[in-house]
């Protein structure tokens, strides 16, 4: 693809995602009646503003970024406006809802594609039957001889327990805490019933034992209807798949797969390429990521705020100007140094 046209959609993809998060915490805050003086979409000098009602909203000249300038955040108060119109002046839960209304609004964004994306695909994945789909080559299923459309009947796992599957996944579950030994398979191949013992061979790169089949894709015609309940499936699937990664990045688990910028862009021209249906879904799986990062406890995110508002709920005043202030830096260095680390992960994956 076009490298201009892949930095245009780029571009367009980070900005709805930021618009619409900014677009929360602008609609909550004037709900509560705090006073909005800005909204901005991009960075640096403004090329164009239009004045409605009390806020200013304006369009700048880097498209990536934006912001909406709330009475009583640090740099934007104004002169002549009540305390009561700052943020600091509503009431606690309300400050809580502001902050977190960004998060929610990209989560919510997400979860409308996921719904629109199943609405027109019209059909799910069903769990699939005990059925051998395709055979890995030289792998411990073609070296004993098991064939594609092989019927599963029975696995019996090396300490003698024994399965009776009604579905593929209760073969993979089987398998799920298996450390070594031989695996028998019983099959029905046509009129025949035929026995098989495999030794599953341990991938590394995977890191967990494969015995080298895989299953046939089944799916379900669905009605429009069902496919907000398949996109709360999917949200909830991603949501704790994403959730998963944040925790084992804090183990020091996955480091290497960490994208910056360049990675995400490179992502997104390759998606853009694949058609409108699978950039809508990226669009989704991105805003969603924003969403649930937003809402971590890191100073300087709107969760880490979150925790600042209720720590002084609970002490009974506001924390001092120079704790915040320390406070903001360290989340500030600690954003940076991720956003070193994961734009090195991306320069090195490029040479």
């Amino acid at each position: 693809m076009d490298i201009l046209i892949s930095l245009i959609i780029f571009f367009v993809v980070l900005s709805i995602i930021i618009i619409i998060h900014e677009l929360g915490h602008l609609i909550v805050a004037k709900k509560f009646g705090v006073y909005c003086s800005e909204f901005s979409i991009g960075m640096g000098p403004a090329i164009y503003q239009y004045k409605k009602s009390e806020t200013t909203i304006s369009i700048r000249a880097i498209p990536l970024g934006g912001y909406v300038q709330m009475a009583g955040e640090e740099g934007s108060d104004i002169e002549g406006i009540p305390f009561e119109r700052t943020i600091n002046g509503i009431k606690t839960w309300k400050q809580i809802v502001v902050m977190a209304a960004g998060a929610t609004l990209n989560i919510l964004l997400a979860f409308a594609i996921f719904i629109g994306v199943v609405m027109a695909r019209g059909y799910v994945s069903a769990p699939s039957d005990p059925i051998v789909g395709s055979i890995v080559e030289n792998s411990p299923a073609a070296t004993v001889g098991m064939m594609e459309g092989d019927r599963i009947v029975k696995m019996v796992l090396p300490d003698g327990e024994e399965i009776i599957p009604e579905t593929f996944d209760d073969l993979v579950e089987g398998m799920s805490n298996y450390t070594g030994g031989s695996v028998i398979y019983t099959i029905e191949r046509g009129s025949k019933t035929l026995n098989f013992v495999v030794e599953p061979q341990y991938d590394e790169t995977l890191q967990r034992y494969l015995v080298g089949f895989n299953s046939q894709p089944k799916v379900r015609t669905i009605a429009w209807y069902e496919s907000f309940y398949y996109g709360a499936e999917m949200l909830f699937e991603m949501m704790g798949q994403i959730i998963q990664a944040f925790g084992n990045l804090i183990r020091g688990v996955g480091l290497q797969d960490v994208s910056g910028p360049i990675g995400i862009y490179q992502a997104t021209s390759q998606v853009a390429s694949e058609g409108l249906n699978a950039l809508i879904l990226w669009v989704g799986l991105l805003s969603l990521n924003v969403g649930i990062f937003n809402l971590f406890p890191i100073p300087i995110l709107d969760g880490g705020r979150i925790i600042i508002v209720a720590i002084e709920k609970i002490i009974g005043r506001r924390l001092s100007e120079k704790i915040q202030t320390a406070i903001m830096l360290v989340g500030l260095v600690l954003i940076v140094l991720l956003m070193v680390f994961a734009t090195a992960n991306d320069i090195g994956r490029l040479f």
